[in-house]
């Protein structure tokens, strides 16, 4: 694999989306066209898990949840990461000052630990007790963290729903000028349409704001349905400008087939510059 690394690959000419600081002087002098240098690619890979466990993530039908698709995502990816050596670690964002960090490390015992924090978490947001507001997901707060504690290059997975108070998008674009960065957003349906299920009782479980509504009015199921699609369009254009992969992992999606799809749009994707390059030849 070539990238950043130590070890010197080979030389070759410039192109634009190249780094300045890579250019070799000496040969660009010698044959008047600015060269690169490419460096054989570190092997070992580090892969860190953002992870928001704000209480906006317990929604869900019970088994099936975002917290609990967002487990079974972490899961499986550490697992497959740690099996052929490399390094995974995480940060586990509960809110404000609240943070907790597990060091990367390549170990089955590391994985087991990052799933019996994650499920221990969840026993703990089912105790009635642990229902009281907790106040408005502060997102940045966790990128901005991050951004401080990620040294060397790494594979980067933020997983969150997104209900955060504004101001994380800067932060993310930053963390994507150094790493590798996807951003996998968590759904269900019920947040972008509502059925016709009579008068219920809403509430916020971040704030505790609690408000009743009668789902059998058209005209509010449709002014929620436009303004979910507001934010939808907008939460997928701010990922967009941020210069990150976007995967979403819906309550109903099938965990293992959405993974799938999403890693051969990214093969496909990476496939692409290649291809570029040997048709200009």
């Amino acid at each position: 694999m070539r990238g950043a690394g130590i070890d010197l690959a080979d030389l070759r000419e410039y192109q634009t989306h190249d780094d300045v600081r890579h250019i070799d002087w000496n040969v660009t002098a010698r044959l008047s066209t600015p060269h690169v240098r490419v460096f054989t690619e570190d092997r070992e890979l580090t892969a860190w898990f953002l992870l928001d466990l704000s209480p906006s993530v317990d929604f869900g039908p019970p088994g099936h949840s975002k917290r609990d698709q967002l487990t079974g995502f972490v899961g499986v990816l550490a697992r497959l990461f740690t099996r052929r050596g490399n390094r995974v670690g995480a940060v586990l964002h509960a809110g404000a000052g609240r943070d907790r960090t597990l060091p990367a490390r390549s170990s089955r015992a590391h994985v087991l630990q990052l799933l019996h924090l994650l499920m221990g978490n969840n026993a703990a947001r089912q105790r009635p007790a642990e229902k009281t507001a907790q106040g408005t997901t502060q997102l940045h707060h966790l990128l901005e963290s991050a951004q401080g504690l990620l040294r060397r290059r790494s594979t980067v997975f933020l997983v969150s729903d997104f209900m955060s108070d504004p101001g994380w998008e800067r932060p993310l674009a930053q963390l994507a000028q150094r790493h590798d960065v996807v951003a996998v957003r968590l759904l269900d349906p019920l947040e972008l349409a509502l059925p016709d299920i009579g008068l219920v009782w809403m509430r916020d479980p971040e704030t505790g704001e609690r408000l009743h509504v009668d789902t059998r009015s058209s005209g509010f199921r449709k002014r929620y349905a436009r303004l979910a699609a507001e934010r939808e369009e907008q939460l997928r254009a701010n990922l967009a400008r941020a210069g990150v992969d976007t995967l979403e992992l819906a309550t109903d999606d099938d965990l293992l087939d959405s993974m799938m799809r999403f890693l051969a749009l990214r093969g496909l994707r990476s496939a692409q510059p290649a291809r570029l390059a040997n048709s200009r030849h």
